[in-house]
């Protein structure tokens, strides 16, 4: 009897577990099918079915498209999910953030600046509210959740894109002009100048202090060593890496847009090369990682490093578009 009832347990052990391993591997499996990135948008989603296209039309639809394929990707938005396997996930919840950032840059900039067509003239009242609900924070789970904020936003969007389609309707506009592209892309130099230090700082980096350089007069709140040295932690450097996957994703269906909506003005100021060098770029930036995991090898070591490829075609694109805004401002 002694030795049926410890058999018991025994065989109770192993099956739960067996049954304990095959929940951690199925979960596992959902988790690498719910981190596939999705595709960018066709240029062919941005034009108007029917009819003529309308200047802004393409841009609005970009904004509104990715925030509907972030939502409703494999997994939906995963960044505010509190359960198995999402709560254990890193790498899409980073796409999530990092696409975010994007959606907010633009949705700010066609409030204050692509809607408007003077300092002194009204914001869009849907285009407000709309850029106020991105700004929640992405992990809210609770009411008002995340999604919920998202989903009004993409109403208020699809609002705004019938309000400019509508020729009976002269309140609602979106001005396509070399200036107020300009204002955009100011903020995408910073937003890809950053991210690419971040990544390269992946293997570690004695950075020289420039904050004042230029100016002999300027100052700063607190001083700052001549040099220091930069280093991503190793725990976030698949994190960073993701997060400008994320970015560079969304900037990605932006730059299909501009290139609608803009395109009498690229033509005017002979720049259409140079924005389609911008996309070329930012399409390396998409292409698959065979590597289970993202490799942080020396700058030419033997193992490859998956940052500093990263950060080489997120500079190139910069540069692209630093020389896109010198073509808009002089060309």
């Amino acid at each position: 009897m002694e030795f049926t009832g410890v058999y018991q347990m025994q065989m109770t052990w192993k099956k739960w577990t067996g049954i304990a391993v095959l929940i951690i591997f199925i979960g596992y499996l959902i988790s690498v099918w719910w981190s596939v990135a999705p595709d960018a948008i066709k240029a062919q989603q941005l034009k108007v079915a029917e009819g003529p296209q309308v200047v802004g039309y393409a841009t609005t639809t970009s904004l509104i498209i990715t925030m509907e394929t972030l939502l409703n990707k494999r997994g939906g938005w995963l960044s505010n999910d509190v359960t198995p396997p999402s709560i254990f996930m890193d790498n899409m919840p980073a796409f999530e953030f990092g696409a975010l950032e994007q959606v907010r840059d633009l949705a700010l900039i066609m409030r204050k600046e692509f809607s408007r067509s003077q300092s002194q003239s009204l914001s869009d009242k849907d285009l407000l509210a709309a850029h106020s609900k991105l700004n929640i924070e992405h992990t809210s789970w609770l009411a008002p959740s995340a999604e919920g904020e998202y989903k009004d936003a993409i109403k208020l969007l699809k609002l705004y894109r019938a309000k400019i389609s509508d020729t009976h309707n002269q309140d609602a506009q979106f001005y396509a002009r070399a200036d107020n592209l300009n204002e955009w892309l100011k903020e995408v130099q910073k937003r890809l100048g950053s991210m690419s230090q971040r990544l390269s700082a992946s293997v570690g980096q004695d950075r020289i202090n420039t904050d004042l350089a230029g100016d002999s007069e300027a100052s700063q709140s607190t001083p700052k060593q001549a040099s220091q040295q930069i280093k991503t932690n190793w725990w976030k450097i698949d994190d960073v890496f993701y997060e400008a996957r994320g970015e560079t994703w969304a900037l990605l269906n932006f730059m299909k847009a501009i290139e609608i909506d803009f395109a009498d003005v690229l033509r005017k100021k002979n720049a259409e090369v140079s924005l389609q060098q911008i996309i070329r770029e930012l399409e390396e930036t998409q292409q698959a990682v065979w590597s289970p995991v993202i490799l942080n090898g020396s700058g030419f070591g033997v193992v490859a490093n998956h940052s500093l490829v990263m950060a080489n075609y997120i500079s190139r694109a910069n540069a692209a578009v630093i020389d896109l805004t010198n073509l808009l401002i002089k060309g």
